[in-house]
């Protein structure tokens, strides 16, 4: 057995602790301190050895374990002065221990990120599902639905195995905190879908991100992410949700593929041979990502707000996402761009630059999702078509306006990104308002 699967072997033991807080939330956050604390002064022998990183051996510090405690007592804390139950607490440090254990299984039998992301992802799953169990066993608590215990579970690995690829496994407060708070909020929410339902949306989403990543359209931490907001807007909105946003990774992705030695030539092509990472991911889908999230708090009464409302803002975004990349990846292999504020011409490239092949691109990309939305949503209707559609062109708008006027100076491209979308969401959300619709 190689040297990190005993050492994830190792942490996965301390992880275990974490099915003591169902029996004493504060007993097991007190073994976790004592860790923490013991860890401090372990500077060598075979203790040491067992769970120091390679920069553990460089400081003389088990900083890794230290750290992973640490993280586990702030659980602990929450555990047992606020709403976060033990049911979270151990589900979510046993994933994360189990599947960093399960990610260098995978490493060892495979190469790169991707065999690591994906040995986390079905190790943190199986182990989230078994340590929710036996948490609500062991608390004699009633056992929730079966698919509340597996979407709670899958959310948790997706974004752990997320947020470990964008800090390169290195960092486990901010993944273990993140999983944590993740299924505080999904514990929250009461999620309805069959267990047959939430494993068709497992297996359509993850077999839609490989497909990304094989044709090289998304790299492994924009799959990740993109696999998420996928099976969130399934299991939190429902199959027309997950058809609406799929239709703008498709559309999008497979854009950025449009003529693109001609884009290299010109120095206009997505950067990572086209493959999109998390960060243009969540620039684009972040609102429409909150928006189920808000639909399903709506829907469940945890707020005071039409759940229709957050229709219109998840399709005003993505409709401005799909306009955006595709006025962007369509109008640059174009001639004669002209910034938007002034209509002079400019370089190919320029920020806030646009040509009116672009603007139809983009009118036909916010048309798609315009159409798509009022055939799948019976309650948005063909005015509700056209407030998505005019949303997206809205949003398009504002984002080559962002763009030409911020965009390098002040914000980056994943921000204006943001922006854009948000614009396109209050945009529906207004309209819809305006109209009468909700």
């Amino acid at each position: 057995m190689s040297s990190p699967v005993r050492r994830a072997g190792a942490f996965a033991g301390v992880g275990t602790l974490a099915l003591v807080a169902p029996i004493d939330e504060r007993v097991a956050t007190a073994l976790f301190a004592v860790v923490a604390l013991a860890a401090v002064f372990v500077t060598d022998g075979p203790v040491f050895e067992l769970f120091a990183r390679p920069g553990d051996h460089r400081d003389e510090r088990l900083k890794g374990l230290v750290g992973f405690s640490v993280a586990a007592v702030v659980l602990g804390f929450l555990t047992s002065f606020t709403g976060l139950t033990v049911q979270v607490f151990a589900g979510s440090i046993v994933l994360y221990a189990y599947g960093n254990l399960a990610a260098e299984l995978g490493r060892s039998y495979g190469d790169g990120p991707f065999a690591d992301a994906a040995g986390f992802v079905v190790g943190g799953l199986l182990a989230g599902i078994s340590a929710q169990y036996i948490a609500l066993v062991l608390a004699g608590s009633p056992l929730p639905h079966a698919s509340q215990i597996v979407v709670m579970a899958t959310c948790g690995a997706l974004v752990g195995a997320l947020i470990r690829t964008v800090l390169l496994g290195r960092d486990d407060p901010p993944v273990i905190l993140s999983i944590g708070l993740l299924l505080w909020l999904l514990s929250e929410v009461t999620v309805t879908p069959s267990t047959v339902d939430v494993a068709i949306a497992l297996v359509v989403t993850v077999a839609v991100g490989y497909l990304s990543y094989a044709l090289e359209t998304a790299s492994v931490e924009g799959m990740l992410t993109g696999v998420f907001l996928a099976f969130v807007a399934i299991v939190l909105g429902g199959y027309a949700w997950f058809a609406v946003m799929i239709a703008f990774f498709g559309i999008g992705g497979l854009s950025t593929k449009y003529r693109f030695e001609e884009k290299q030539a010109r120095g206009v092509a997505e950067g990572n041979d086209g493959a999109r990472g998390s960060a243009n991911v969540l620039g684009n889908a972040t609102v429409a990502l909150a928006s189920v999230f808000g639909y399903a708090a709506a829907d469940a009464g945890l707020i005071d707000i039409a759940p229709l409302l957050f229709l219109f803002a998840f399709a005003g975004s993505l409709s401005t996402a799909l306009a955006d990349t595709l006025s962007s990846e369509i109008g640059s292999v174009f001639d004669d761009p002209r910034l938007i504020t002034t209509f002079k011409r400019v370089e190919p490239g320029t920020d806030g630059a646009v040509t009116w092949q672009g603007e139809l691109a983009g009118g036909i990309g916010a048309g798609t999702i315009g159409l798509l939305t009022g055939l799948l949503f019976a309650s948005i209707g063909t005015t509700g078509s056209i407030v998505v559609v005019v949303a997206g062109i809205a949003g398009m708008t504002v984002d080559s306006l962002v763009g030409a006027t911020l965009e390098g100076t002040y914000l980056a491209n994943q921000s204006v990104n943001f922006l854009a979308t948000l614009s396109g969401g209050l945009v529906g959300v207004g309209l819809a308002i305006g109209l009468a619709l909700v």
